[in-house]
């Protein structure tokens, strides 16, 4: 990135390269289950491509057309099904393909049928596991995709990360009779439930239907930053005193407000965001650590990055419907100057850690406004571990080896962080 350059036309010319990057990639050795990429349209009222991303949290299904999709909803019990309507659409190859892309392993349906209810009508049949709360939403065409009919599938008990955590602490949790973790490690301040974990939410950036940035050798940034959260949360667990969550496990996408209030409902003590990035020429590379900024960004090129960041949820898909006001409400209306001080506390201890295993593209922690960052009361930073537009560097991203230097290089950081800036102890539960 380069400072002083106009954000609009950056932004313009990394949309067009990740369009060419996109263009060579061989998707179904990366993930079996997508569909067609929506590259080209045939005509109206076909479905140009059909996909399925099933994941424990949710499945989702979706269906891309180069118009909009009239389509109905309707739910079935004994057995639970659900039926999804479809008008003005026929029958194309891509839909006919849809039901052997279903995963044996999906939670959540079991089979998909479907048939020609009538000339210019389909209908879907999917058959359940179990009872399901769908919610079906239109998106707008954006970046390289067409219109998109999404549904999404979750089950009737949302899985609550804050009540896996407790399940996962009591049976892993050493007696409270034992002595605690040495002053010179982790140094966590005990609570009235006796010494608790400092609990670190780690967020592998996009996911699902968002690749993120995609390197001239196909790498995409989602899997590559997964691999790395997967590695330090390793390290981060098997570090006494310390525990480690996080905002998604697998291939889906998560809204960025939503990742945000995963990390609130685990009452975490830190928030961490890992990204690759990338730029519309080769040559840029390094390292970088970013914090929330209440008065605009430190640069251009900071700016920049956060707007793109904060786009995710566009190419991702989120249901605006069922935003939680309050947590929007919450984000807004609170003061965010000691979290921000303590955002940058911490991302100095990571800059000089991954400074040790890659070069820095700046040797400070910039700031800028990104949406991912904005819990008010938890230190929160965004890693971008290396530019994956980069040659040399994605490589890099892209070795086991590589991956488990930057991992180290964070762990190394949190742990410096946390010797000096031990957390306060908890006295309640926070589900916002």
């Amino acid at each position: 990135m380069h400072e002083g350059d106009d954000s609009d036309s950056l932004l313009v010319r990394v949309s067009l390269n990740r369009r060419r990057a996109l263009r060579w990639l061989v998707v179904p050795a990366v993930s079996p289950w997508w569909g067609t990429p929506a590259l080209s349209w045939a005509s109206v009222g076909r479905i140009a491509s059909a996909r399925i991303w099933p994941a424990q949290e949710y499945t989702r299904l979706i269906l891309e057309a180069p118009a909009p999709i009239a389509h109905q909803l309707l739910t079935l019990k004994n057995p639970d099904r659900v039926v999804l309507d479809l008008d003005g659409i026929e029958i194309t190859p891509e839909l006919a393909q849809l039901p052997g892309r279903l995963q044996g392993s999906d939670p959540y349906i079991s089979a998909i049928r479907f048939g020609q209810k009538s000339p210019g009508a389909v209908r879907l049949v999917i058959d359940l596991k179990m009872e399901t709360k769908p919610q079906l939403f239109a998106l707008k065409p954006v970046a390289e995709f067409g219109h998109r009919v999404v549904l999404d599938l979750y089950p009737v008990t949302p899985i609550d990360p804050l009540m896996a955590l407790l399940e996962e602490m009591r049976a892993t949790e050493p007696s409270t009779e034992r002595d605690p973790a040495p002053a010179s490690r982790i140094p966590a301040r005990p609570d009235k439930s006796g010494r608790r974990r400092i609990t670190i939410a780690l967020d592998p950036g996009h996911g699902g239907e968002d690749p993120g940035a995609v390197g001239r050798r196909g790498t995409m940034e989602k899997n590559v930053v997964l691999a790395i959260a997967r590695k330090l949360k390793g390290m981060i667990d098997a570090e006494p005193g310390m525990r480690a969550v996080l905002t998604r496990d697998d291939d889906y996408y998560v809204p960025l407000a939503t990742r945000v209030q995963k990390a609130r409902r685990v009452q975490a003590d830190l928030f961490m965001s890992i990204h690759a990035d990338a730029f519309s020429v080769p040559t840029a590379r390094g390292s970088s650590v970013f914090a929330l900024s209440e008065h605009g960004a430190t640069s251009a090129a900071a700016k920049w990055l956060a707007q793109k960041e904060n786009a995710a949820d566009l190419i991702g898909g989120v249901n605006l419907g069922v935003r939680d006001p309050l947590l929007a409400r919450t984000l807004l209306d609170l003061s965010q100057a000691a979290q921000i001080n303590d955002s940058l506390k911490v991302g100095r201890n990571v800059l000089d850690g991954i400074g040790l295993v890659n070069p820095l593209h700046k040797a400070v922690v910039e700031q800028a406004g990104f949406a991912v960052l904005k819990a008010p009361d938890i230190p929160s930073i965004l890693v971008e571990t290396a530019f994956i537009s980069n040659p040399e560097e994605e490589l890099k991203l892209r070795s086991d080896r590589h991956q488990n230097k930057f991992a180290q290089s964070m762990h190394d950081g949190i742990r410096r962080y946390f010797a000096n800036n031990p957390p306060l102890a908890r006295t309640g539960t926070n589900t916002g």
